[in-house]
């Protein structure tokens, strides 16, 4: 099986990795990798005491929020989000064919 690889403009070698997933328990909801993301992949998700995501935020209680890969098909794989992310959130993946 390949993997998607490119190069760089100095002509190394580059493996996109693309978000996979965040972990809800370790995400602190400060808005850093939403702000650094240029595509739109991440957003914000409230969370009820339970731990559960909470449809509709009128209704139910909220305790939190966290940031959620809400559009995996936007993602180009420069992980800037999880370089910035404080807390180590972030699950990565390549691309295989």
């Amino acid at each position: 099986m390949a993997t998607l690889t490119g190069l760089t403009f100095g002509g190394t070698d580059w493996t996109p990795k693309f978000a996979q997933e965040i972990d809800k328990d370790k995400c602190i909801g400060c808005g850093r990798c939403m702000k650094v993301c240029g595509h739109k992949v991440l957003g914000l998700m409230p969370l009820n005491e339970e731990g559960e995501f909470v449809e509709d935020e009128d209704e139910e209680e909220v305790e939190r929020k966290v940031m959620v890969v809400t559009h995996p098909e936007n993602c180009i794989g420069c992980q800037a989000c999880s370089r910035i992310c404080p807390k180590n959130c972030y699950s990565h993946v390549t691309l295989d064919k």
